[in-house]
């Protein structure tokens, strides 16, 4: 059964009071389990009702991340290759119909850019682009690869959705992780907020990380925004999803990330808003009901934020980021796809976690590792 078939097979509606109906009791039956946690168990630990058990959830989410992961956090940086994007999103600064600068690297200007992102010790880069086919289609991707793979251990993407073909392609050249956010499960929030663009078919990019799989991708990241609907519905959807990959994709390793709706020139307003404890609940509740997947927090949140997430269930994050095309040396003051708000350098998040005990890990990944 695809997870289309599966998708279908669940109402919004439902499985949104479902959540909303969950017991106390029901919490306490799934933080109780020795087991594997169920998806009923993962709606129980979304809902109101686990709120009061917040910090014993904290407790055990930390306990089950030292267990696996030990004392480490994993740092990588997004390095931004253009803004050019021929979709329309309600909610993206880089979207079609906004009348701003567009930026694509050149070759020059990628080389400039991974100097000095190397001179700042990283050896993960998360490669980001607008959705552009004609210009930044795959032709480009391969080049830039080419480009940036002899520089960096670990090459992530998150860019337009691909044929699986076309993956193939990217991770015989130095593709490590593809990160496909589907934004909201919700189909017709969805087509509100995609209402032009290749962007705007739900059901191809549902679908995409079915091809990443195929392709052997070695990572697959999922995620929703947070804002765009009911958090709790959305993050159950997210983690169905999870359940799928995992069973029919099971050599791949997964993370997921939590990106919050933030401003932008002209931005959208969130339809839901997600307060700090609500993140901090789902952050645990992921960690309980899956001890294998990788969680990651970008500079989207807070220092204050980022500095207490991080005993409790988070294993990656980024680290002086920018995100526009160029931003680090070449187009400083291009437009920013969205805010971040923790603006801090890759050394002040070093001794952040140091100072909590943690090791900063800049590699947890090399390319022989694949012909082992």
């Amino acid at each position: 059964m695809t997870f289309t078939e599966i998708f279908e097979q669940h109402d919004w509606d439902e499985v949104k009071e479902s959540i909303f109906g969950k017991t106390s009791q029901d919490v306490e039956a799934a933080l109780s389990k020795t087991s594997k946690r169920s998806l009923e168990d993962f709606k129980a630990l979304i809902s109101p009702a686990a709120t009061p058990y917040l910090e014993q959830m904290a407790t055990l989410s930390r306990e089950l991340t030292l267990k696996r992961f030990g004392k480490t956090i994993h740092l990588f940086i997004p390095m931004y290759l253009s803004n050019e994007c021929h979709n329309v999103c309600t909610y993206c600064g880089f979207s079609f119909g906004n009348k701003v600068k567009r930026k694509t690297l050149t070759d020059k200007e990628i080389i400039q850019e991974i100097t000095f992102l190397k001179e700042q010790g990283y050896d993960h880069v998360l490669l980001v682009t607008g959705e552009d086919q004609t210009n930044v289609g795959l032709p480009y991707f391969e080049n830039a690869i080419k480009l940036i793979s002899p520089h960096f251990s670990q090459i992530s993407m998150e860019v337009q959705p691909l044929e699986q073909k076309e993956y193939e392609k990217l991770v015989a050249l130095g593709l490590n992780t593809v990160l496909i956010y589907q934004e909201t499960y919700h189909k017709e929030d969805y087509r509100k907020h995609h209402p032009k663009g290749k962007k705007a078919h739900f059901h191809y990019r549902l679908e995409t990380p079915d091809r990443l799989g195929k392709a052997g991708v070695h990572k697959i990241g999922l995620g929703v925004l947070f804002g765009l609907e009911d958090w709790r519905t959305d993050s159950y959807y997210t983690a169905l999803h999870l359940d799928y990959l995992e069973r029919n994709y099971w050599q791949t390793k997964y993370s997921i990330s939590f990106p919050r709706l933030r401003p932008f020139s002209g931005g959208l307003e969130p339809k839901v808003e997600m307060n700090d404890r609500e993140l901090v609940q789902l952050i645990c509740a992921y960690r309980i009901f899956n001890q294998e997947v990788e969680l990651s927090i970008s500079t989207r949140e807070s220092p204050k934020f980022r500095n207490n997430i991080v005993k409790l269930g988070i294993t990656s994050m980024s680290a002086g980021s920018k995100t526009n095309p160029g931003g680090y040396t070449v187009e400083k003051e291009s437009l920013e796809q969205f805010e971040i708000d923790d603006e801090r350098s890759p050394h002040e998040i070093v001794q952040m976690l140091e100072k909590q005990g943690y090791e900063a890990v800049w590699k947890d990944w090399d390319r022989s590792y694949a012909a082992l």
